[in-house]
């Protein structure tokens, strides 16, 4: 399926691997000019060489290394390219813990990092992508949102925030201007962050790591942890001309893990 989106350009947050690096990676393989955008520099050069072999139609793509968590980081990347078509906004979890250790700066930087950095990124782009005629914003989020989980209750906090806030604006006058804003939420897939919350989880149980992840695996329908690639195809699409009449959803990827009907 060609998905309608040769030539456009994007911002991917996030993207020097994991879930970020997968959005990125399907976007220039459908001929997407892509600017990456992630805090570590080594890992991010990496990325951007790979995406760059995995171009197709001239997608051209360009990294820099900022926090986008930040004004500064902010400003860095607007400094380079202020209109996006498609804006991906991605920030690395809050870490696990236990609600009782977790004091008032722990949450306004998690707030910060996976409510008002998205907000501030949709606020920079959303207009002159409505101009255009042509907006797409794809907020990674969590399946926490839907299920919360004890041990990432930072994240439980932040991102509902998040959603509560598109929930409003995705169907404001944006909708009929072509623009779209969704989110995308990740279960259990093979990323860094889920070896994190395992670990978190064996510390506070006592349990081992390694059984608790067979344990996750075998209580997911689709009987394994998603992967990064398949994660971007989902991104890719919710980009594309032909999820124009999608906006203001909370789209669900967790292999059939999330057992309620809605």
């Amino acid at each position: 399926m060609d998905l309608g989106i040769q030539g456009k350009s994007a911002l991917v947050c996030g993207a020097s691997k994991g879930l970020g690096y997968g959005c990125a990676l399907a976007l220039v393989r459908e001929g997407v000019h892509v600017l990456i955008v992630a805090r570590g520099a080594d890992a991010l050069q990496a990325a951007e060489r790979q995406l760059k072999a995995a171009a197709a139609h001239g997608a051209q793509v360009r990294a820099i290394a900022a926090d986008i968590t930040t004004e500064a980081g902010r400003a860095a990347v607007f400094g380079v390219q202020r209109d996006f078509d498609i804006v991906v906004t991605n920030a690395g979890g809050p870490p696990p813990g236990d609600f009782r250790d977790w004091d008032r700066d722990a949450w306004i930087k998690a707030v910060d990092a996976n409510m008002l950095t998205p907000i501030e990124l949709i606020k920079a782009t959303v207009d002159a992508m409505a101009e255009r005629g042509f907006g797409r914003i794809v907020n990674i989020t969590s399946s926490s949102v839907k299920a919360p989980i004890d041990v990432l209750g930072l994240s439980n906090g932040a991102r509902s925030g998040l959603t509560g806030f598109v929930a409003g604006v995705a169907r404001s006058s944006l909708a009929a201007r072509g623009v779209t804003i969704n989110n995308l939420l990740p279960g259990a897939f093979a990323t860094d962050r889920l070896n994190a919350t395992l670990a978190a989880t064996a510390a506070k149980t006592g349990r081992d790591a390694d059984a608790l992840r067979e344990a996750r695996q075998q209580a997911i329908p689709a009987g394994r942890f998603g992967n990064a690639e398949e994660f971007g195809a989902i991104c890719a699409f919710l980009c594309s001309t032909q999820a124009a009449y999608i906006t203001g959803q909370n789209l669900l990827a967790d292999g059939g893990a999330y057992p309620g009907t809605y």
